[in-house]
């Protein structure tokens, strides 16, 4: 059996094989709605997306009126390099999101697929309430990886990844609110026969 290996050497291997196209294009309708939510009666902001990938969500939200910086963080070197090459307004870094910090606050935080890979899902909530976040501003963080979703348990083994965090909602809720975010809201967008859903969870600092 092929030894699984962890989520930043398998997604750069994908970034190198033009999966991170389809990984936009499947993501694409729940990541549309998380930014509704985010971005709803927000005047102007600054926009960071943790786990950016090939930036595909910098790019979009680079062009909304309101955007004054639309920033990117990925472990991935190859999807960086992609990002830069598709991008050279907006600013992308390479990072270990479990322990990076940004220079300046943002007034957002997006993420998507991204936080159950990590080392320690709790201290990465912590470090965005503490240090990426500007007073006031707002985590969003999409999740389709959760025990509810049963179809989704198999996962690690499918990708051959070797951190994947299962938890239920109920207990994102509760990282959530121990990092201090207040007004934790979680739903569930496209739920349907055998899919639960794309998990969504949103905190206020």
């Amino acid at each position: 059996m092929e030894k699984k290996r962890t989520p930043t050497v398998v997604f750069g291997e994908w970034a190198e094989r033009g999966r991170d196209e389809g990984m936009a294009k499947g993501h694409q309708q729940a990541v549309d709605h998380m930014l509704e939510v985010a971005l709803k009666s927000q005047k102007s902001f600054s926009f960071l997306d943790a786990g950016c990938g090939n930036g595909w969500v910098v790019r979009q939200v680079a062009k909304h009126p309101q955007c004054v910086s639309a920033s990117g963080v990925d472990g991935a070197q190859q999807m960086i390099d992609k990002a830069q090459t598709y991008d050279s307004k907006n600013h992308y870094t390479c990072a270990d999101l479990d322990i990076w910090k940004p220079n300046s606050a943002v007034d957002i935080v997006h993420s998507m697929e991204v936080v159950y890979y990590l080392k320690d899902p709790s201290a990465f909530l912590e470090n965005v309430y503490n240090c990426w976040l500007s007073e006031g501003g707002v985590l969003i963080v999409g999740l389709a990886f959760y025990k509810e979703n049963a179809v989704s348990h198999s996962w690690p083994e499918d990708c051959g990844v070797s951190i994947m965090h299962l938890f239920s909602e109920k207990h994102w809720i509760e990282l959530f609110q121990k990092a201090g975010f207040k007004e934790v809201e979680s739903t569930r967008f496209g739920s349907k026969e055998n899919w639960s859903g794309t998990l969504i969870l949103r905190g206020q600092k």
